[in-house]
């Protein structure tokens, strides 16, 4: 196996990020839920004033994975952190340091643009990822819960 590379999505990438969201949902049972196509991925992630971005993960030239990730602002620590939204490995390529490769890659982008902290969610019975980020060090947050306004409930509260 040759040495994982990383490198910033490109917009003619949308196609392989979409198929990896689609894979990684299937795994989280949630395939279903995926609204996004090509075009919108162009449009809200490798536009001018995109929030969010993207990296490849490759062996030798071939996509094995990938990540999205935007930038958050901590009020308490005074600082930007950095928000993992998906992270995703092909399943045959899991075990070699894909993944490790990534976060590494993200956790020193973090550190170059001053960000105090790194974060990701995780389904709670999604026990391989899990032994993952807590071999690396990482903490579940325990003590939080997650909210979300999504279709009638978001369109009720932002109407004015």
């Amino acid at each position: 196996m040759t040495p994982f590379t990383i490198r910033r999505a490109e917009a003619c990438d949308a196609d392989t990020i979409l198929s990896f969201v689609r894979r990684l949902a299937t795994e989280e049972k949630a395939g279903h839920e995926v609204e996004a196509d090509p075009s919108q991925l162009v449009k809200t992630m490798f536009s001018g004033d995109s929030t969010c971005h993207a990296v490849i993960c490759e062996e030798g030239e071939c996509p094995i994975g990938f990540a999205v990730y935007f930038f958050n602002y901590s009020t308490w620590q005074g600082k930007n952190g950095l928000y993992i939204e998906d992270l995703y490995i092909l399943p045959e390529f899991r075990n070699f340091g894909a993944g490790k490769k990534i976060l590494k890659y993200l956790c020193h982008l973090a550190l170059a643009k001053d960000c105090g902290r790194v974060e990701w969610s995780v389904l709670n019975w999604n026990t391989p990822a899990i032994g993952f980020y807590d071999a690396l060090g990482a903490e579940p947050l325990s003590d939080w819960i997650r909210y979300r306004l999504s279709g009638k409930p978001l369109n009720n509260m932002g109407t004015l």
